[in-house]
């Protein structure tokens, strides 16, 4: 091939990239419910390949702590923001360290109620047990699921907050059921075969090993919503807290079996997102 065509596929291949990027919005850290002074990687404005996108969205009834904090959610100070940027950039070191995925140091905040999240293959929900999801949002949900997007629920804690979350993720898939992840489900062996799967219990609730433990919260579940094609669309972990498990990856104290488990997780979740 001559200079000349190899630098018309170069140019085309960067005016692309440069396409791609240029519909993202610009990255902006929120305040939030429990760090405000994390530390900012250096390279946190390199592209890559691969985000960790985390989803805002209103609190709902369930939320009975945070609405002290918060005015207009969008704003952060808000349920959304748990855990937040410390699991997001944990979780980006270990696709790092453990992929040859080109991972963004840094997260994304993604709203529903814009056309942003159609820039993002893989996103991430917070204690969507507790969310309050719209019906309009959960459209929008539905229109980027469609579109082969994919959505990973976490820290949904007993029967209470189950329902809540059943109620909300059927704003987007009104005609479907969730249901429950055999052991031979490609998900759990795309990359890391995972057989045992204990419950990953959230930091303040190591010492009882579960939260809403009398009302359903004990034992652990790995959901799903499949779409017509049966891929996992929506991935759900019942009664585990694997931003949690990311987030005190680095404490000492926190249990390393159920983090790198966690961590497994979600390297098999993002390489399914990415690959089905």
């Amino acid at each position: 091939m001559s200079l000349r065509g190899i630098l018309r596929i170069v140019g085309g291949a960067v005016g692309f990239a440069a396409a791609l990027y240029g519909f993202q919005k610009p990255w902006r850290e929120y305040p939030a419910v429990e760090y405000n002074n994390f530390p900012l990687p250096a390279d946190y404005n390199i592209p890559a390949e691969w985000v960790f996108a985390r989803v805002m969205f209103p609190g709902g009834p369930l939320d009975g702590y945070y609405p002290r904090f918060q005015g207009d959610y969008r704003k952060g100070l808000s349920l959304w923001t748990q855990d937040y940027p410390r699991a997001d950039r944990h979780l980006a070191r270990a696709m790092r360290r453990l992929t040859r995925i080109d991972v963004r140091s840094v997260e994304q905040v993604v709203n529903l109620d814009d056309d942003d999240v159609f820039n993002w293959p893989w996103i991430y929900g917070v204690q969507v047990g507790e969310w309050g999801l719209t019906e309009k949002q959960g459209a929008k949900l539905r229109e980027y699921l469609d579109r082969g997007g994919f959505f990973m629920a976490d820290d949904v804690h007993g029967d209470d907050e189950w329902g809540e979350f059943d109620k909300r993720i059927h704003f987007a898939y009104p005609e479907r059921t969730v249901v429950e992840l055999p052991d031979d489900d490609p998900y759990f062996h795309v990359v890391f075969d995972i057989a045992d799967r204990p419950q990953v219990p959230g930091e303040a609730h190591l010492s009882a090993g579960c939260k809403n433990c009398s009302r359903g919260g004990r034992g652990a579940h790995w959901r799903a919503v499949k779409d017509d094609k049966g891929r996992i669309a929506v991935a759900v972990s019942h009664n585990s807290d694997l931003g949690d498990a990311w987030e005190y990856a680095d404490a000492p104290y926190y249990p390393e079996k159920e983090s790198a488990l966690a961590i497994r997780i979600a390297v098999n979740d993002v390489i399914y997102a990415m690959s089905h």
